[in-house]
Order: structure tokens, then sequence, then C-alpha cells
């Protein structure tokens, strides 16, 4: 079966998907098709029922469940590793919170964006931006702050930026959790055998990229081009953990404590399915 399988050219992303692409597993006789795409390109990739396997914003997935199951492999989640907030001018969280602020993020349907307005609700000057853009938007003075994500946590401070709130401390302080922020769907159309074999395959990606880490160095340097050996592997060892092996107890609860939240505020509409593949 073929199968169209989205996720960005992140260094995370491309170490997780390495041993699916180059074949360095057992795919089960399943063949993919990649997309690589921007995380909010994906969401309104998905929104379109463009795709049928793809990274999602944990917040577009609670947009799209009448058409995507979540997967247990593949998920980001962990501890301190969460979006900033960030500014070039020194910023306090209460000025944040008046509301009065141009603030760019990565995309209305991210997670950090989801965050943003759970923090701060009265803040709703918001303009998506592509993440990498972000940083240069804000040093330029075209805003008063930006939300950041990817491997923008290791490079702000070196354009002089400053960081004015961490919004996954303020997600782990507030609920206890790990931060959920984007795990892998596939369409709830494609049969159960079908889904429960892409779960096993993409598990059987990580473990594999686990195992054999300098595998995916050329794949994952080939779309990281600006980026330094070091913080590739910092990027990767933040959001590439247990949990993307599989979600656990630990990570369903935090994946039911965003939409639960996100439900409670009204940004998140209201559904019926369920969360997580059987």
């Amino acid at each position: 079966m073929r199968l169209t399988l989205g996720f960005s050219p992140c260094p995370n992303d491309c170490f997780i998907f390495d041993a699916i692409v180059h074949q360095r597993i057992d795919l089960e006789g399943l063949e993919f098709d990649v997309r690589l795409a921007d995380v909010e390109a994906l969401n309104t990739a998905a929104f379109a029922g463009e795709i049928d396997v793809t990274k999602l914003s944990f917040h577009a997935y609670a947009h799209a469940l009448g058409h995507y199951v979540l997967l247990d492999a593949g998920s980001a989640l962990g501890r301190n590793c969460g979006p900033l907030l960030v500014s070039r001018r020194r910023l306090s969280a209460a000025e944040v919170a008046a509301g009065g602020l141009r603030i760019a993020i990565p995309g209305v349907y991210t997670t950090a964006n989801l965050l943003m307005g759970l923090a701060f609700p009265a803040a709703t000057n918001k303009v998506p931006v592509l993440f990498s853009d972000i940083e240069d938007a804000v040093v330029d003075g075209r805003f008063d702050a930006g939300l950041i994500i990817h491997e923008n946590r290791f490079t702000y401070e070196d354009k002089g930026l400053k960081k004015i709130v961490d919004l996954g401390e303020f997600w782990e302080v507030e609920t206890g959790e790990p931060i959920p922020l984007g795990g892998i769907v596939i369409r709830r159309s494609l049969s159960r055998e079908v889904q429960q074999a892409v779960n096993r395959v993409i598990r059987r990606s990580v473990e594999f990229a686990f195992a054999h880490r300098d595998a995916s160095l050329p794949y994952v340097r080939a779309h990281a081009q600006a980026m330094s050996e070091a913080v590739m592997y910092k990027h990767i060892d933040l959001y590439v953990n247990d949990h993307s092996v599989d979600l656990g107890t630990a990570g369903r609860r935090a994946v039911d404590t965003l939409v639960a939240r996100g439900r409670a505020t009204g940004t998140i509409p209201a559904s019926e399915h369920r969360l997580f593949l059987e």
C-alpha cells in the first residue's frame, strides 16, 4: 500500500523518519511518498485532506479529529522544550498580558499559539510568520515580540533577543505534565490493520534512530545546512525521547489535558472522536 507521509525538515523529524525514507527497516510492505513542509503547512494540508500520515501540531490535531487519529509512535513531548516568547527590548509578562503588543507567531494552529492563548488570552494582536523568519522579524523591529519554536531556542540570544517567558515552563507549572507539541496522525478512514502497521513502522524507525544515531546524520544535515552539528543534536536530544517511541500513560494524559484546556477556553472545538489509536 502506498501512503503520503508528511513531516517537517527540522532535525528531530528527519532523525525519526530517516530509517523509513532510506528503507533501513522492515516497512511491512508499505510504501511512502514523502512530503516535507513547515509545520503550519502540514497543518493546512491535513485540514484539506491532502495527506495520509503526517506530523501535526497537537493544536491542529484537535481541529482535525474527524479525519485523523493519533499514533502512539513519533510524538514530540517533553520538559524544558516549550516555545519561547522573545523580544528585542526587555519586556515583562505583564506587558504581554495587557494585550497591546504586536506578536509574530509560527502559525495559528501551532501548539505554540494555543499555549500563548492559554497564558495570555488578551494578547490577540498576533500575525503568522514562517517560524524560521520570526527572529529576524523581531530583530528588525517589525514586531514587538516573537513566539519561537524548534532550533531557534538555541540561537535567539546570539541575535540579541531576550526571553520574556517560556511557555513550556508555564504549562509545566500549571499542569505538572510534559508539554505535548506535535504528534503523528493517520487517516481514520484507513483500516485498523493499516493504522497499526504504520504505527509499528514508525516506532521501528525511532528505535533504529536511537540504536544507530549517526546513520541519520547525512539526512538531518541535508535539511539543516545553516545549522551547526552541535545545534542539530541539541534539537534532537530536546524533542526526541521515550515519548517518541510510545506515548505511554503520561504522554496520553498530557495530550488529554492540552485538548481539555483548549476546549474549556473555546479555542478547540468539542468532538466525540477518540484521541488515541486503539
